[in-house]
C-alpha cells in the first residue's frame, strides 16, 4: 500500500508518541503517521520506574546529563521544564505524584496509564499508527521522504527520527536511528550502553553475590574523584549495580576504580572506636566476627580479606592496633577495578546518537536537512535514573511536532 503524509515518524515510543500528539494539538491539519517496528507502541515505556513509569524529575538541570547535546539542554529545559510535561500530561488526562526524591510517577503507578494517555490523544487526534514495520529504505526526494517497508511505501514532506538506542534490545532497542541518520549526512557518536551494572575485577566479588546493601559511591581516575552518588549498592557474580552504581556508569572508563564507603555516616576515626569496642565484646571469638553487627556476614568477611587479615580461626583480641585500623579504612575505602560496563542488554539507555551541534535545539531540527527532524535518545544525550530521560524525550518530541 501507499501512503502519503505531511511527516512520518520513525518510533512509537515516548518521543514519537508526544512528538505526533504535539504536532497535531498545534496543527490539527496535519496529517501525521508513526511506524513503529514492535508490535505494539510503547514496549519500553511499560518497562520503565519497574512497572510504575518515571516520567519526570523536580531536579531537572542540564548537570544531570552527559553527551555532545548538553551544552544546547538549557535551551530545551527551560521551555520544557518540570512543570510543564506535568501539565501536558494533566491536558491529556495523567495525574502524577512526587515521591521523596524528587521523582514523578503517574498517580495510579501504573507505566500503563502513561502509554495509554499517549495512545488514547493519538487516536482522538487522528493519527495514524503503523506497528510491526520493517524498513527496508528511507529516501530523500525533492519534495519530502520516502519510506519503504516490507508492506507499505510512505511519503512525507518532514521525517521525525525518534527510533532511540541499542539499549534494551528484547524491547526493541537498536542501532537504525544511527543508521538512518548517518545516511542522512549526520554524524553519529557511537553508541555505548549506559546506566546499566558495571564489571568490575576483584578477587572477593564472586562471594558476594546477591547482597545488597547502603552507601556511598565514587568512581575515581587516576586518584582524581569524577563521580559521586549514594545509594544501595548490589553484588553480582560479576559486577556492581544498584541505581547509584547506574549513575556511575555514564562516567566509567576500563581502569577507573570504583571506591564504596560501607560506613558512610561515620568517620574513619569513629569506625576505628567502633571496632575497638568490638574487638573487647568478642574478644574470645573467631576473628572473622568482629564486624557482626555492623556488615552482612560474607561482606564482613570479605572486607577482613581485602584488608588482608590473616587466619579467621585467629580470636578478635588477637588483632593488633594496625589490623583494626587497616580493616576501618578497607570498609570506608572497598575499592574494584573497572572492566566495562555491561551490555545493552542490561543497560536502561544508551550513550551516543546524532552529535549535539547538528540539531537545532529551538525545533530540533537537522542542521544538514532542514526537512528533518531528530528527538529523544537518538541525540547524543543521556541522564541519570530519575525520569531525567523520559523528560528529555517528552520535551522535545513536544518541541519537534510542535515546529511541524
Amino acid at each position: 500500500m501507499k501512503y502519503k503524509y505531511d511527516a512520518v515518524i520513525i518510533g512509537g515510543g515516548a518521543s514519537g508518541l508526544m512528538c505526533a500528539v504535539a504536532a497535531k494539538q498545534k496543527n490539527p491539519q496535519l496529517t501525521i503517521a508513526i511506524i513503529e517496528k514492535n508490535d505494539r507502541v510503547g514496549k519500553k515505556l511499560l518497562s520503565t520506574g519497574n512497572g510504575r513509569c518515571n516520567l519526570t524529575n523536580a531536579s531537572v538541570a542540564r548537570e544531570r546529563y552527559v553527551g555532545s547535546f548538553q551544552a544546547k539542554l538549557e535551551a530545551v529545559l527551560s521551555r520544557y521544564d518540570t512543570q510543564h510535561i506535568l501539565k501536558c500530561f494533566e491536558a491529556l488526562g495523567l495525574q502524577a505524584a512526587q515521591d521523596s526524591e524528587g521523582r514523578y510517577y503517574p498517580l495510579c503507578c501504573q507505566a500503563s496509564a502513561v502509554l495509554d494517555v499517549l495512545r488514547f490523544a493519538c487516536d482522538r487526534l487522528g493519527v495514524d499508527v503503523f506497528c510491526g514495520e520493517t524498513i527496508k529504505s528511507i529516501k530523500k526526494q525533492n519534495e519530502g521522504f520516502c519510506v519503504t517497508s516490507h508492506e507499505n511505501t510512505f511519503t512525507a514532506r518532514k521525517l521525525i527520527i525518534a527510533c532511540g538506542s541499542k539499549a534494551a534490545p528484547k524491547l526493541g532497542g537498536s542501532a537504525s536511528a544511527a543508521d538512518y541518520l548517518k545516511n542522512l549526512g549526520h554524524t553519529v557518536v557511537p553508541f555505548s550502553p549506559a546506566l546499566c551494572p558495571v564489571k568490575v575485577d576483584s578477587g572477593v566479588l564472586k562471594a558476594l553475590k546477591g547482597i545488597r546493601t547502603a552507601a556511598a559511591v565514587t568512581l575515581t581516575r587516576g586518584g582524581k574523584a569524577i563521580h559521586s552518588e549514594r545509594g544501595e549498592v548490589q553484588f553480582t557474580e560479576n559486577a556492581l549495580s544498584g541505581i547509584c552504581v547506574f549513575n556511575l556508569s555514564l562516567y566509567t572508563r576500563p581502569g577507573d576504580s570504583i571506591t564504596i564507603d560501607l560506613c558512610n555516616d561515620i568517620s574513619d576515626k569513629e569506625l576505628y572506636s567502633l571496632l575497638q569496642q568490638h574487638q573487647k565484646l568478642f574478644a574470645a571469638l573467631p576473628c572473622d566476627n568482629l564486624l557482626t553487627g555492623i556488615f552482612h556476614k560474607r561482606l564482613a568477611q570479605a572486607v577482613m580479606k581485602s584488608a588482608g587479615v590473616q587466619g579467621f580461626s585467629r580470636p578478635c583480641s588477637d588483632l593488633t592496633e594496625d589490623e583494626l585500623r587497616i580493616i576501618a579504612h578497607t570498609a570506608k575505602h572497598f575499592t574494584f577495578t573497572v572492566k566495562e560496563n555491561s551490555g545493552f542488554e542490561q543497560a536502561q539507555c544508551a550513550k551516543g546518537g546524532v552529535k549535539g551541534d547538528e540539531i537545532d535545539e529551538r525545533t530540533m531540527q537537522s542542521k544538514k536537512c532542514r526537512i528533518l527532524y531528530v528527538c529523544g535518545e537518538a541525540i547524543d544525550i543521556c541522564g541519570e535514573c530519575g525520569g531525567y530521560n523520559l523528560h528529555f524525550a517528552f520535551a522535545t518530541g513536544c518541541i519537534a511536532g510542535e515546529s511541524l
